[in-house]
């Protein structure tokens, strides 16, 4: 790609700012388009996976978050009553796919992926349009509330409601409500001491994280109605939901501020998009495929998607051929884990845990195999000359 080729990349989350930075290391002219008035995330967590981390290794960022994230230790799969039903092995997730999972603050790689940019190349409070998604004879054009911008490349990183899709496919039914919905809070708890766990309930999950800052990250998921919303505040929610779990979930609870609690209703993409990309214009991470959470890929995807996009560069062709069968896999696949985890038939829910247990005790290699050809993905040979950072093997 020529050196005076231009990118725009609308939307600054993770997936549109490692695309950036993927893009911006093959010598693009890199313009971020964020809706939103900062870079600041919503306070939540970040689990990667080795697939993500070699992603990252290629952009020369991968051992650097290694440093600053967790690694998810021993811990694993609880009952309500405390009851583990099944261990989580480091040792053994790395030995099974080449490194560890990691857990971080989404902050802090929104912060250091924002880092790796030219000054001035990302705009924020900078509502942006497809006016034109261009073609081989001319570039695609954008408009935003500095005018419009012409680039040969539109990254369009907006997000699951994508305005950018729905005017390349606007005969796509898009998002549809997985069935639940999610809370997500990140603060200290002080004199805590937990293993790192996910408890199924019945129709409800609940996570709990330590990070490396202190802090702990915790989410819980139910089956609700869409749109359905507390009748006092969040917090009293969860604790109407939750607060009879095992320690240390109420601990958890106690420590929370209504203020810190976050909600959201739960979509996915049910229906694949018959390419990821139209013209000049290539769509990444929630705004191509955007799935449930039951699997904790949906950011090391658009991860994924970036180093990926970034790789083929004008060649829209071959990332989509690339990246449409593995995200529908995987978007597939989630899907059918959270109908395990958000069952509400006792019986199932028993034959369910029965498996869970017996699974474990044949040893967590045998449990990891839900993430075979997930987690040990490596990136596309390294496509830089002159690069300093390690990467993953090919």
């Amino acid at each position: 790609m020529a050196q005076s080729s231009r990118a725009v990349v609308v939307g600054g989350g993770i997936g549109g700012l490692a695309a950036a930075v993927a893009l911006h290391r093959r010598g693009w002219r890199i313009t971020v388009l964020e809706r939103a008035r900062s870079l600041e995330p919503v306070g939540a967590g970040i689990s990667l996976a080795p697939n993500s981390l070699r992603a990252l290794d290629v952009i020369g960022l991968g051992d650097e978050i290694r440093d600053l994230a967790v690694r998810q230790a021993e811990g694993g799969l609880r009952t309500p009553g405390g009851r583990w039903l099944a261990r989580t092995s480091t040792a053994a997730a790395v030995e099974r796919f080449g490194g560890p999972l990691v857990l971080l603050p989404r902050a802090t790689l929104i912060d250091r992926l924002a880092a790796r940019l030219p000054a001035g190349s990302v705009r924020t409070g900078a509502d942006t349009r497809l006016t034109d998604p261009g073609d081989a004879d001319h570039p695609a054009r954008v408009t935003s509330p500095d005018g419009e911008l012409e680039a040969d490349l539109v990254v369009a990183a907006d997000g699951i409601h994508s305005a950018v899709r729905r005017s390349l496919f606007p005969d796509h039914p898009g998002p549809v409500y997985s069935g639940f919905t999610a809370w997500r809070v990140l603060l200290p708890v002080p004199g805590v001491n937990f293993a790192s766990h996910e408890t199924w309930g019945r129709g409800r999950i609940w996570g709990t994280h330590p990070l490396k800052d202190g802090r702990v990250y915790a989410y819980a998921a139910a089956v609700a109605p869409a749109g359905e919303r507390a009748p006092d505040d969040e917090k009293a929610e969860l604790v109407r939901r939750y607060g009879d779990w095992h320690d240390p979930i109420p601990a958890v609870l106690a420590a929370a501020r209504p203020e810190d609690v976050l909600r959201h209703d739960v979509h996915h993409i049910a229906e694949p998009l018959p390419a990821f990309h139209s013209g000049r214009v290539a769509l990444l991470g929630d705004a191509a495929h955007a799935m449930p959470p039951s699997l904790g890929q949906g950011g090391n995807q658009a991860i994924e998607d970036a180093i990926v996009l970034a790789h083929h560069g004008d060649d829209l062709a071959a990332y989509t051929a690339a990246r449409l069968p593995r995200t529908t896999a995987i978007a597939r696949q989630a899907v059918r884990t959270a109908r395990l985890t958000m069952m509400t038939n006792r019986v199932g829910m028993l034959v369910r845990d029965a498996t869970i247990a017996g699974l474990s005790l044949a040893g967590p290699a045998l449990f990891l195999r839900s993430f075979d050809g997930i987690a040990d993905w490596r990136p596309p040979r390294q496509p830089y000359a002159s690069d300093e950072a390690p990467v993953g093997n090919p």
